[in-house]
Protein backbone atom coordinates (compact mmCIF):
# COMPACT_ATOMS: atom_id res chain seq x y z
CA UNK A 1 0.00 0.00 0.00
CA UNK A 2 1.03 3.78 -0.71
CA UNK A 3 1.66 6.06 2.31
CA UNK A 4 0.58 9.36 0.72
CA UNK A 5 -3.26 8.45 0.43
CA UNK A 6 -3.58 10.97 3.60
CA UNK A 7 -2.27 14.05 2.30
CA UNK A 8 -2.71 17.71 2.88
CA UNK A 9 -1.93 20.95 0.93
CA UNK A 10 -3.02 23.81 3.22
CA UNK A 11 -1.56 23.93 6.96
CA UNK A 12 -4.93 22.18 9.11
CA UNK A 13 -3.88 24.67 12.19
CA UNK A 14 -4.90 28.13 10.72
CA UNK A 15 -4.90 32.05 12.58
CA UNK A 16 -7.45 34.32 12.68
CA UNK A 17 -6.20 36.05 9.83
CA UNK A 18 -6.62 32.99 7.60
CA UNK A 19 -9.77 32.55 8.35
CA UNK A 20 -10.28 35.95 7.25
CA UNK A 21 -8.74 35.94 4.06
CA UNK A 22 -10.53 32.50 3.26
CA UNK A 23 -14.06 33.98 4.75
CA UNK A 24 -12.91 36.58 1.97
CA UNK A 25 -12.28 34.05 -0.38
CA UNK A 26 -15.28 32.37 -0.24
CA UNK A 27 -17.27 35.08 -0.53
CA UNK A 28 -15.67 36.11 -3.77
CA UNK A 29 -16.07 32.97 -5.31
CA UNK A 30 -19.88 32.10 -4.22
CA UNK A 31 -20.88 35.28 -5.83
CA UNK A 32 -19.91 34.55 -8.96
CA UNK A 33 -20.27 30.96 -8.56
CA UNK A 34 -23.43 29.91 -7.36
CA UNK A 35 -22.88 26.07 -4.96
CA UNK A 36 -19.59 26.25 -4.54
CA UNK A 37 -18.85 25.09 -0.99
CA UNK A 38 -15.36 25.44 0.12
CA UNK A 39 -15.98 23.19 3.27
CA UNK A 40 -17.74 20.46 1.61
CA UNK A 41 -16.70 16.82 3.09
CA UNK A 42 -17.78 14.88 0.69
CA UNK A 43 -16.94 14.00 -2.92
CA UNK A 44 -19.14 15.16 -5.93
CA UNK A 45 -21.97 12.43 -7.20
CA UNK A 46 -22.65 12.65 -10.80
CA UNK A 47 -25.84 14.52 -10.18
CA UNK A 48 -24.39 17.28 -8.55
CA UNK A 49 -22.09 18.19 -11.25
CA UNK A 50 -25.14 17.64 -13.88
CA UNK A 51 -27.84 19.51 -11.83
CA UNK A 52 -29.21 21.11 -14.33
CA UNK A 53 -31.59 19.78 -17.94
CA UNK A 54 -29.07 21.24 -19.90
CA UNK A 55 -25.03 21.07 -19.79
CA UNK A 56 -24.23 24.47 -20.64
CA UNK A 57 -26.65 25.40 -17.37
CA UNK A 58 -25.01 22.47 -14.95
CA UNK A 59 -22.50 23.29 -12.03
CA UNK A 60 -19.86 21.43 -14.09
CA UNK A 61 -19.88 23.91 -16.95
CA UNK A 62 -20.81 27.04 -14.42
CA UNK A 63 -17.50 26.15 -12.66
CA UNK A 64 -15.47 25.94 -15.93
CA UNK A 65 -16.52 28.78 -16.85
CA UNK A 66 -15.72 30.80 -13.56
CA UNK A 67 -12.43 29.20 -13.68
CA UNK A 68 -11.18 30.15 -16.51
CA UNK A 69 -12.71 33.65 -16.54
CA UNK A 70 -11.40 34.77 -13.29
CA UNK A 71 -8.47 35.02 -11.96
CA UNK A 72 -6.69 37.20 -8.66
CA UNK A 73 -5.96 36.47 -4.90
CA UNK A 74 -9.62 35.46 -3.69
CA UNK A 75 -10.04 33.28 -6.96
CA UNK A 76 -6.87 31.71 -6.27
CA UNK A 77 -7.66 30.84 -3.22
CA UNK A 78 -10.53 30.03 -3.15
CA UNK A 79 -9.43 27.17 -5.60
CA UNK A 80 -7.04 26.07 -3.23
CA UNK A 81 -9.53 25.66 -0.30
CA UNK A 82 -11.76 23.72 -2.23
CA UNK A 83 -9.19 21.47 -3.57
CA UNK A 84 -8.00 20.70 -0.38
CA UNK A 85 -11.66 19.69 0.96
CA UNK A 86 -11.76 17.53 -2.34
CA UNK A 87 -8.75 16.15 -1.13
CA UNK A 88 -9.43 15.42 2.79
CA UNK A 89 -12.79 13.66 1.22
CA UNK A 90 -10.84 11.67 -1.08
CA UNK A 91 -8.91 10.07 1.78
CA UNK A 92 -11.44 9.92 3.59
CA UNK A 93 -13.45 7.63 0.92
CA UNK A 94 -10.32 5.58 -0.06
CA UNK A 95 -9.44 4.20 3.33
CA UNK A 96 -10.30 0.69 3.72
CA UNK A 97 -10.63 0.30 -0.47
CA UNK A 98 -8.20 -0.99 -2.64
CA UNK A 99 -7.79 0.81 -6.01
CA UNK A 100 -6.63 -0.45 -9.00
CA UNK A 101 -6.42 2.36 -11.75
CA UNK A 102 -7.00 2.40 -15.54
CA UNK A 103 -5.33 4.91 -17.49
CA UNK A 104 -6.13 5.59 -21.25
CA UNK A 105 -6.69 8.15 -24.17
CA UNK A 106 -9.92 10.20 -23.93
CA UNK A 107 -10.65 9.81 -27.85
CA UNK A 108 -12.01 6.03 -27.38
CA UNK A 109 -15.57 6.00 -29.13
CA UNK A 110 -18.88 4.41 -27.31
CA UNK A 111 -18.89 1.06 -29.27
CA UNK A 112 -15.21 0.95 -30.69
CA UNK A 113 -13.55 -2.22 -29.83
CA UNK A 114 -11.08 0.10 -27.25
CA UNK A 115 -13.94 1.53 -25.37
CA UNK A 116 -15.50 -2.12 -24.91
CA UNK A 117 -11.85 -3.55 -24.05
CA UNK A 118 -11.30 -0.56 -21.00
CA UNK A 119 -15.22 -1.64 -20.33
CA UNK A 120 -14.18 -5.18 -19.87
CA UNK A 121 -11.16 -4.77 -18.17
CA UNK A 122 -13.19 -2.24 -15.53
CA UNK A 123 -15.62 -5.14 -14.67
CA UNK A 124 -12.82 -7.60 -14.15
CA UNK A 125 -10.99 -5.45 -11.64
CA UNK A 126 -13.71 -4.22 -10.45
CA UNK A 127 -14.59 -7.56 -8.63
CA UNK A 128 -11.98 -7.25 -6.17
CA UNK A 129 -10.93 -3.52 -6.52
CA UNK A 130 -12.49 -0.07 -6.83
CA UNK A 131 -11.66 1.30 -10.24
CA UNK A 132 -10.53 5.27 -10.56
CA UNK A 133 -9.74 6.88 -13.15
CA UNK A 134 -8.90 10.37 -14.15
CA UNK A 135 -12.58 10.80 -14.83
CA UNK A 136 -13.24 11.67 -18.27
CA UNK A 137 -14.68 10.40 -21.16
CA UNK A 138 -12.75 7.83 -23.65
CA UNK A 139 -11.42 4.60 -21.89
CA UNK A 140 -11.83 6.84 -18.42
CA UNK A 141 -15.19 6.51 -19.14
CA UNK A 142 -15.63 3.21 -20.36
CA UNK A 143 -13.36 1.12 -17.14
CA UNK A 144 -15.65 3.18 -14.75
CA UNK A 145 -18.71 1.66 -16.37
CA UNK A 146 -17.48 -1.87 -16.72
CA UNK A 147 -16.17 -1.25 -12.27
CA UNK A 148 -20.17 0.43 -11.62
CA UNK A 149 -21.34 -2.95 -13.26
CA UNK A 150 -18.74 -5.27 -11.80
CA UNK A 151 -21.16 -7.34 -9.71
CA UNK A 152 -23.39 -7.88 -12.41
CA UNK A 153 -23.33 -10.55 -15.45
CA UNK A 154 -21.68 -10.28 -18.59
CA UNK A 155 -25.12 -10.24 -20.35
CA UNK A 156 -26.00 -7.05 -18.03
CA UNK A 157 -22.29 -5.21 -19.33
CA UNK A 158 -23.40 -6.05 -22.49
CA UNK A 159 -26.52 -4.44 -22.43
CA UNK A 160 -25.12 -1.67 -20.79
CA UNK A 161 -22.54 -1.13 -23.42
CA UNK A 162 -25.02 -1.39 -26.61
CA UNK A 163 -27.41 1.40 -24.42
CA UNK A 164 -24.39 3.52 -24.21
CA UNK A 165 -22.86 3.19 -27.79
CA UNK A 166 -26.69 4.95 -29.42
CA UNK A 167 -24.28 8.51 -28.70
CA UNK A 168 -20.28 7.48 -28.99
CA UNK A 169 -19.11 11.20 -28.54
CA UNK A 170 -19.80 14.35 -26.13
CA UNK A 171 -19.63 16.04 -29.48
CA UNK A 172 -21.90 17.51 -30.89
CA UNK A 173 -23.90 17.33 -27.84
CA UNK A 174 -23.08 17.07 -24.48
CA UNK A 175 -26.95 16.82 -23.32
CA UNK A 176 -27.35 13.52 -25.49
CA UNK A 177 -24.30 11.73 -24.78
CA UNK A 178 -25.60 12.07 -20.88
CA UNK A 179 -29.17 11.19 -21.56
CA UNK A 180 -27.02 7.87 -23.21
CA UNK A 181 -24.99 7.81 -20.10
CA UNK A 182 -28.33 8.20 -17.74
CA UNK A 183 -30.24 5.44 -19.45
CA UNK A 184 -27.23 3.18 -19.05
CA UNK A 185 -26.51 4.25 -15.01
CA UNK A 186 -30.78 3.19 -14.72
CA UNK A 187 -29.55 -0.42 -15.76
CA UNK A 188 -27.86 -0.95 -12.65
CA UNK A 189 -29.59 0.49 -9.61
CA UNK A 190 -26.50 -1.21 -6.96
CA UNK A 191 -23.54 -0.18 -8.77
CA UNK A 192 -20.15 -1.25 -7.53
CA UNK A 193 -18.27 1.70 -6.03
CA UNK A 194 -15.93 3.79 -8.89
CA UNK A 195 -13.99 6.96 -8.39
CA UNK A 196 -13.05 9.51 -10.83
CA UNK A 197 -10.58 12.01 -10.96
CA UNK A 198 -11.21 14.68 -13.05
CA UNK A 199 -10.48 18.40 -13.40
CA UNK A 200 -11.78 21.74 -14.28
CA UNK A 201 -8.47 22.34 -15.92
CA UNK A 202 -9.80 20.09 -19.16
CA UNK A 203 -13.22 21.88 -18.84
CA UNK A 204 -13.85 21.34 -22.46
CA UNK A 205 -14.11 17.26 -21.46
CA UNK A 206 -17.23 16.64 -19.29
CA UNK A 207 -16.69 14.13 -16.47
CA UNK A 208 -18.10 10.82 -17.17
CA UNK A 209 -21.51 9.73 -14.98
CA UNK A 210 -20.49 6.01 -14.40
CA UNK A 211 -18.14 7.00 -11.61
CA UNK A 212 -20.09 6.87 -8.26
CA UNK A 213 -17.82 9.23 -6.39
CA UNK A 214 -16.13 11.72 -8.17
CA UNK A 215 -13.35 14.09 -6.96
CA UNK A 216 -12.93 16.96 -9.33
CA UNK A 217 -10.29 19.25 -9.11
CA UNK A 218 -9.16 23.13 -10.29
CA UNK A 219 -5.52 22.33 -10.15
CA UNK A 220 -4.78 19.85 -12.93
CA UNK A 221 -0.64 19.60 -11.58
CA UNK A 222 -2.53 18.11 -7.82
CA UNK A 223 -5.38 16.21 -9.41
CA UNK A 224 -2.50 14.44 -11.59
CA UNK A 225 -0.47 13.77 -8.37
CA UNK A 226 -3.35 12.36 -5.78
CA UNK A 227 -5.06 10.41 -8.95
CA UNK A 228 -1.54 7.84 -9.19
CA UNK A 229 -0.96 8.33 -5.53
CA UNK A 230 -4.90 6.52 -4.59
CA UNK A 231 -4.12 3.62 -6.75
CA UNK A 232 -2.25 1.49 -4.21
CA UNK A 233 -2.93 -1.74 -5.84
CA UNK A 234 -1.78 -0.99 -8.94
CA UNK A 235 -2.00 1.23 -12.66
CA UNK A 236 -3.03 -0.48 -15.73
CA UNK A 237 -1.84 1.81 -18.51
CA UNK A 238 -4.25 1.18 -22.04
CA UNK A 239 -2.86 2.83 -25.22
CA UNK A 240 -3.22 6.65 -25.11
CA UNK A 241 -1.38 9.82 -26.30
CA UNK A 242 0.39 12.81 -24.08
CA UNK A 243 -1.51 12.42 -20.73
CA UNK A 244 -0.79 8.71 -20.58
CA UNK A 245 2.20 8.99 -21.75
CA UNK A 246 2.71 11.25 -18.45
CA UNK A 247 1.20 9.50 -16.02
CA UNK A 248 3.04 6.37 -17.04
CA UNK A 249 6.40 8.02 -16.12
CA UNK A 250 4.96 10.20 -13.39
CA UNK A 251 4.12 7.02 -11.61
CA UNK A 252 7.35 5.53 -12.67
CA UNK A 253 9.04 7.99 -10.85
CA UNK A 254 7.21 7.36 -7.59
CA UNK A 255 7.87 3.87 -7.87
CA UNK A 256 11.75 4.24 -8.71
CA UNK A 257 12.36 5.99 -5.43
CA UNK A 258 9.66 4.09 -3.56
CA UNK A 259 11.07 1.64 -0.84
CA UNK A 260 10.27 -2.48 -2.29
CA UNK A 261 6.85 -2.54 -0.18
CA UNK A 262 5.61 0.48 -1.29
CA UNK A 263 5.99 -0.14 -4.96
CA UNK A 264 2.74 -0.37 -6.74
CA UNK A 265 2.44 -2.76 -9.89
CA UNK A 266 2.06 -0.88 -13.79
CA UNK A 267 0.95 -2.89 -16.10
CA UNK A 268 1.02 -1.57 -20.16
CA UNK A 269 -1.71 -3.01 -22.11
CA UNK A 270 -0.78 -3.33 -26.16
CA UNK A 271 2.71 -4.68 -26.96
CA UNK A 272 3.12 -3.15 -30.44
CA UNK A 273 1.66 0.02 -29.09
CA UNK A 274 3.73 0.52 -26.55
CA UNK A 275 7.34 -0.89 -28.01
CA UNK A 276 6.92 0.60 -31.54
CA UNK A 277 3.82 3.42 -31.78
CA UNK A 278 4.65 5.04 -28.74
CA UNK A 279 7.65 3.37 -26.96
CA UNK A 280 7.35 3.54 -23.73
CA UNK A 281 7.87 0.06 -22.53
CA UNK A 282 12.33 0.06 -23.57
CA UNK A 283 12.29 3.48 -21.59
CA UNK A 284 10.52 1.88 -18.36
CA UNK A 285 12.01 -1.47 -18.46
CA UNK A 286 15.43 0.23 -18.60
CA UNK A 287 14.83 3.00 -15.81
CA UNK A 288 13.23 -0.05 -13.51
CA UNK A 289 16.53 -2.27 -14.47
CA UNK A 290 17.90 -3.06 -11.08
CA UNK A 291 15.33 -1.19 -8.77
CA UNK A 292 12.70 -2.69 -6.85
CA UNK A 293 10.11 -1.65 -9.03
CA UNK A 294 11.71 -4.16 -11.63
CA UNK A 295 9.25 -7.24 -10.72
CA UNK A 296 6.35 -5.22 -10.60
CA UNK A 297 6.28 -3.56 -14.61
CA UNK A 298 4.65 -5.50 -16.84
CA UNK A 299 3.61 -5.10 -20.86
CA UNK A 300 0.82 -7.63 -22.25
CA UNK A 301 -1.19 -8.00 -25.16
CA UNK A 302 -4.81 -8.34 -23.62
CA UNK A 303 -6.92 -6.81 -20.16
CA UNK A 304 -7.92 -10.33 -19.62
CA UNK A 305 -4.11 -10.63 -19.13
CA UNK A 306 -3.86 -7.29 -17.13
CA UNK A 307 -6.89 -8.20 -14.99
CA UNK A 308 -5.23 -11.40 -14.19
CA UNK A 309 -2.11 -9.87 -12.71
CA UNK A 310 -4.29 -8.68 -10.07
CA UNK A 311 -6.04 -11.16 -9.12
CA UNK A 312 -4.34 -12.56 -5.76
CA UNK A 313 -2.73 -16.56 -5.51
CA UNK A 314 -3.96 -18.42 -2.72
CA UNK A 315 -1.32 -19.41 -0.48
CA UNK A 316 -1.38 -22.89 0.07
CA UNK A 317 -1.96 -24.64 3.41
CA UNK A 318 1.31 -24.27 5.67
CA UNK A 319 2.44 -21.72 2.78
Amino acid sequence: MRSTRARSVVVASRTETDRRLEAGAAAVACARLAGLDLERTTLYSPDELFDQSTYAASFDARADHWARSTSGPAEALAEVLHDQAIDNALAGWVRDRSLVGVMGGHAAQRGSTEYDDAARLGALLGRTHVIATGGGPGAMEAANLGGRFAHGSTESLLIALATVARVPSFLPSVDAWTAAARDTVALCPDPAPTLGVPTWHYGHEPPNLFATAIAKYFRNALREAILLQVCDAGIVFLPGAGGTVQEIFQDACENYYAPEDAVAPMVLVGRRYWTEDLPAWPLLRALARGRPMEQHIHLVETVDEAAALFVETPTPPGG
